[in-house]
């Protein structure tokens, strides 16, 4: 995935809702363990639009490349047929997550609907060029270093 960012000053078209000021998260299905900041390569599968007190904090789905699963996903419908229980699994964990904590449940937007890969990849696009503008300097941030002036 290129660097991105979910633009707290864009207002989503369709869910009326904006960015919550982070890259987009990554949640990867695969079978192997990986390391905290690990780089691998992925297979984009799909995407939950999560709405968190309010901003939208996309969940991009993916599998590693090299995962003895990825032949068999190649998009969100083979994972629905394959593995129904991952989508509302990772969908409920996300839900639910903060509520311990007394925080509310959050939402889904599309009626919980997992984006298509390519709704995925458009996702990623919006997001790499609203980093692209950060890092230009042409969007005002609060309490962002983002490396320079």
């Amino acid at each position: 995935l290129p660097q991105t960012w979910e633009d707290p000053s864009v207002l989503h078209p369709e869910l009326k809702v904006v960015g919550d000021n982070d890259p987009l998260d990554v949640v990867e299905i695969g079978s192997r363990r990986h390391s905290q900041g690990q780089v691998t390569r992925v297979r984009i599968l799909g995407a939950l639009a999560m709405i968190d007190g309010g901003e939208l904090d996309w969940k991009v789905i993916a599998i590693d490349a090299s995962d003895p699963e990825a032949a068999n996903l190649q998009t969100m419908d083979d994972l629905e047929a394959q593995m129904p229980e991952v989508i509302s699994g990772i969908r409920e964990w996300f839900r639910w997550y903060k509520s311990p904590d007394g925080e509310p449940l959050n939402q889904f937007g599309f009626h919980g609907r997992a984006l298509s890969q390519e709704e995925a990849l458009r996702v990623i696009d919006e997001t790499h060029e609203a980093w692209q503008r950060l890092r230009r300097g042409e969007v005002a941030t609060k309490k962002l270093w983002i490396g320079h002036g």
